[in-house]
C-alpha cells in the first residue's frame, strides 16, 4: 500500500478540535502538510508541530495534490474550496479533494459535480470517535465517493483512523455520519432521561449507569459519558451540542428529502435544537442532562 507521505504536499484547511490534531497525525506520518485556520493561535500552534500554516485557503492549496476540509459545515467548505480566494483556484486538473467535515449529503453531491468541472475530484470521510480517539489517531472514518479515489486516499485516512470504511458513492459518508449521530445522540438522550427518572426515584444514578452497563441498555454513552462527563458534573466531551444539533438536523432533512417519514429522527433534531436554544451556542453536547434535568429532578 502507498505510503501516505507519497502522495504529495497536502493542505489541511481547519485547524480546529478535531482538525488540529488530525493535520498533527499526517505530519508525524511523514507528510508535507499545509494548514489553514482562521485562527492565528490554531495556526502557530500547528507550525510548532510541524506543519506549515498559511492565513488562506489558496495558499494552503498551492502545489497541494490532495486538499483536506475539516470544517463546521458543507457551506462553509463550499466557500473554502470555490468562494473568493479558494482552494480551487490554485489546484491542478486531478487534484483530490477530501471533506472530512459533516456536511449535508446532497449538498456535497452537488458540489462533487461543481469541482469536476474543473477537474478536480472529491470524496468525503467524515469522522467519529471524538478528540481522543483525533489525538491518538484512531478514529473511525466512513468514505463516500468512487472507490478507486478512496483507495487513493486510504493512506492518509489511515494516518488518521483506526478504521476506514467506504461506504458508498459521493455524500454516503456524510449521510452515514448524520445517521450515526442520530443513534448515537438518541441512546444518549434515553440514557440521560431514565438516569434522570432513577434518582427521582432514590436509585442513585451512577448505580444506574451500572446496571445499564450490565444489562440491554449498555451504549457508547453510558460507558464513555454518564459516569466521567455528566454524573461528574465536568460536561466536557469536547463535541459541541450546536454540532450534534445540526448533525440530527442534517440526518431528519435527509429523511424528509428521501420521501421517509422518519419520526425519532424529527424527534431527536427538535430536541437537540431546543436544548441548544436554552443552553447557548457553547454549551457542550453532554449537557443536555442539564437541559432535561431542568424540571428539578436530580
Amino acid at each position: 500500500m502507498t505510503d501516505a507521505a507519497t502522495l504529495g504536499p497536502v493542505a489541511f484547511i481547519g485547524l480546529g478540535t478535531m482538525g488540529l490534531p488530525m493535520a498533527t497525525r499526517l505530519v508525524e506520518a511523514g507528510c508535507a502538510v499545509r494548514g489553514s485556520d482562521l485562527s492565528a493561535a490554531a495556526r502557530a500552534v500547528f507550525a510548532e508541530r510541524g506543519g506549515m500554516s498559511f492565513e488562506t485557503a489558496r495558499e494552503t492549496a498551492e502545489g497541494a495534490a490532495c486538499v483536506i476540509t475539516m470544517l463546521p459545515d458543507g457551506k462553509v467548505v463550499r466557500e473554502a474550496l470555490l468562494g473568493p480566494g479558494g482552494a480551487a483556484e490554485a489546484l491542478r486538473p486531478g487534484a483530490l479533494v477530501i471533506d472530512m467535515s459533516s456536511s449535508a449529503p446532497l449538498g456535497t453531491r452537488d458540489l462533487a459535480r461543481e469541482l469536476a468541472a474543473r477537474k478536480i475530484d472529491l470524496i468525503d470521510a467524515p469522522v467519529s470517535g471524538g478528540l481522543k480517539r483525533a489525538v491518538d489517531g484512531t478514529l473511525a472514518i466512513m468514505a463516500g465517493g468512487d472507490t478507486a479515489l478512496v483507495e487513493k486516499a486510504r493512506p492518509l485516512l489511515e494516518a488518521m483512523g483506526r478504521t476506514v470504511i467506504p461506504v458508498g458513492p459521493i455524500g454516503s459518508g456524510h449521510a452515514a455520519k448524520a445517521l450515526t449521530n442520530y443513534v448515537s445522540a438518541a441512546g444518549f438522550a434515553a440514557a440521560c432521561e431514565a438516569a434522570i427518572v432513577a434518582g427521582k426515584f432514590g436509585i442513585d444514578p451512577g448505580v444506574f449507569v451500572d446496571v445499564l452497563n450490565a444489562s440491554t441498555g449498555r451504549n457508547n454513552s453510558t460507558e464513555n459519558k454518564m459516569k466521567p462527563v455528566v454524573l461528574s458534573g465536568t460536561f466536557d466531551s469536547g463535541f459541541a451540542m450546536a454540532l450534534m444539533a445540526k448533525d440530527l438536523r442534517t440526518a431528519a432533512d435527509l429523511a424528509e428529502q428521501l420521501g421517509i417519514d422518519a419520526q425519532g429522527g424529527r424527534a431527536a433534531a427538535k430536541l437537540w435544537a431546543d436544548a441548544l436554544s436554552a443552553l447557548g451556542r457553547s454549551a457542550d453536547h453532554s449537557e443536555l442532562y442539564r437541559y432535561l434535568a431542568r424540571d428539578g429532578a436530580s
